[in-house]
């Protein structure tokens, strides 16, 4: 894994108590702590929690800079495509897209951003890869198709697969 300067770095100020507070101190001279810290994450992490948050500018940012690749199968199992259509943002997708992510990427257990969609009962992140040539055929690792997953009460996803029943 690659590791990349971070562009954002957080800081974490410790608090200092007076010697009589009941807080253990494990040195005898405080005074040599530094009060302000950097903490740097790897990108990759970094970037998936852009994802998971919509963050969509700083997305860009790290796209354009090279600091990520989008086909990375994060830790989480999935790419950051995977990430983004479980966060349910149809424009953190789009954007992703935009930047070449695939949309047939795979996870870890052979899903496709489309099953992702269908199991978490997004259509409108649905009907947006089926408009690109996602393909619903695609099976997973157990030979789930995403309309397989699709659940009974979800009628908008249903009829995007031709699989409504008329009541």
């Amino acid at each position: 894994m690659k590791y990349y300067q971070c562009p954002v770095s957080q800081t974490m100020e410790l608090n200092t108590y007076p010697e009589d507070c009941g807080v253990p101190v494990s040195c005898k001279n405080s005074a040599s702590l530094k009060k302000i810290r950097n903490v740097h994450f790897p990108n990759d992490i970094v970037f998936q929690d852009y994802v998971r948050h919509g963050e969509l500018e700083r997305i860009g940012l790290f796209i354009r800079a090279r600091r990520v690749n989008l086909d990375t199968i994060y830790h989480s199992g999935m790419a950051a495509i995977h990430e983004a259509v479980l966060s349910g943002n149809l424009e953190c997708v789009k954007l992703l897209v935009h930047y070449g992510a695939d949309i047939h990427q795979r996870d870890e257990e052979g899903w496709t951003p489309l099953h992702m969609a269908c199991s978490d009962g997004f259509p409108h992140i649905a009907r947006f890869l089926l408009s690109l040539g996602a393909d619903p055929e695609l099976e997973n690792d157990c030979g789930e198709k995403p309309a397989d997953l699709i659940e009974p009460d979800n009628k908008e996803l249903l009829e995007l697969f031709g699989l409504a029943v008329n009541d």
